[in-house]
């Protein structure tokens, strides 16, 4: 009995431990609504040109500001760690809002990026700064954007324009900081997954539900 018990412990245990850890607490559970409806964009300018809305998509939405080159490790940081990962899915799309007249700087980034990834759900829109400012403050973050209009953070946006977080015992994580590495590999990562399963969750309960029908 007492050497099953010490192979148990020095066996078994720390494997069901890694397990458990490794899923990551809001892996058993949705991710909390921070702001709920947010506002969807105006008929503002894209790099593609192409209409864009925030209905129907998961969105990851950063702010660039008007130093987007000199902040372009950030983006580079969310493509090799989150964007890579996922642009595959048809439903995600990676939202930067940027103040017109930062169009060449972010031709000059999707250029550098497309060289070894499918930039296909990068999407770049523009904005005067008060518009920005406006689309910013209805989120009703308790961060303010910088003198530049940006923010190394980024915002997960659900289809239904819900902005989705993190609360935590003392206070709320609102967005994930681009500029760690290590937050997008880890909370951004962990967080984003969830968002996903809610989705194929409720799209296998109701392909379920139809086939009982």
């Amino acid at each position: 009995m007492k050497k099953n018990i010490v192979l148990f412990v020095l066996f078994i245990l720390p494997i069901v431990a890694y397990l458990f850890f490794a899923s990551g607490v809001n892996g058993y559970t949705k991710l909390p609504i921070v702001t709920p409806n947010t506002a969807d964009f105006g008929a503002w300018k894209t790099l593609d040109s192409k209409p864009l809305t925030l209905n129907g998509k998961v969105t990851i939405l950063g702010f660039c500001g008007t130093e987007l080159l000199k902040n372009r490790g950030n983006l580079f940081n969310l493509n090799q760690k989150i964007y890579q990962r996922y642009h595959e899915f048809k439903d995600v799309q990676f939202v930067m809002l940027c103040p017109a007249g930062t169009e060449s700087d972010a031709k000059k980034v999707v250029d550098a990026l497309g060289a070894f990834t499918d930039v296909a759900q990068w999407r770049f829109v523009f904005a005067s700064p008060e518009e920005i400012s406006a689309y910013y403050d209805q989120l009703k973050l308790v961060e303010k954007l910088d003198d530049k209009l940006g923010t190394p953070k980024v915002y997960i946006i659900d289809k239904k324009r819900n902005l989705r977080g993190r609360k935590l015992v003392k206070d709320v994580m609102e967005g994930y900081n681009t500029f760690h590495p290590a937050e997008l590999s880890n909370e951004m990562l962990d967080d984003f997954k969830v968002i996903l399963y809610e989705y194929r969750a409720a799209l296998k309960k109701n392909n379920n539900a139809t086939r009982k029908i």
